[in-house]
């Protein structure tokens, strides 16, 4: 069914079901996980106004922080029997989505798996959706695992 299968990781419980959904599936089906999670320590600069304000992208994480959530994917791999890679990518000033679908490319994923936090309203507004851009942008199966009330997982 699927032989590789990238799960985009940020550290957030709605990734942490991402990167379970994808070894269940890499255990039906004998395939290898390629994990990642999008570094964003860099400042971007960004115009408000015609000033131009440092600003981090919202979406990737720290160092520090992706460390924890490849060491996790990592222990879950050993402890599921699962074949898995976990890795981090630096963005270097480009969107999460952008990264996450190109580094989905590369390894040649038969299938993305990615949690969303379902944010609604201003807060999905103002910080935007990783998942949804990725969604537009994917060139293949994109699988989502939301989190909270109704969490679920649909394939678009």
């Amino acid at each position: 069914m699927y032989r590789r299968i990238f799960a985009a990781l940020d550290g957030s419980r709605g990734s942490r079901l991402a990167l379970d959904e994808a070894i269940s599936l890499a255990r039906e089906s004998g395939g290898l996980v390629i994990a990642m999670c999008v570094v964003s320590d860099a400042p971007r600069l960004t115009d408000v106004d015609s000033g131009y304000v440092e600003q981090r992208d919202p979406a990737g994480l720290d160092a520090d922080k992706a460390a924890i959530a490849v060491a996790d994917a990592e222990t879950a791999f050993q402890l599921s029997g699962v074949r898995g890679i976990a890795q981090t990518v630096e963005a270097n000033g480009q969107d999460v989505s952008d990264v996450l679908a190109r580094a989905a490319a590369e390894c040649d994923a038969d299938l993305i798996v990615m949690g969303t936090h379902g944010r609604r309203g201003v807060r999905r507004a103002v910080l935007g959706s990783v998942a949804e851009a990725l969604l537009r942008e994917a060139d293949r199966p994109v699988l989502v695992v939301r989190e909270g009330p109704g969490a679920g997982a649909g394939m678009l």
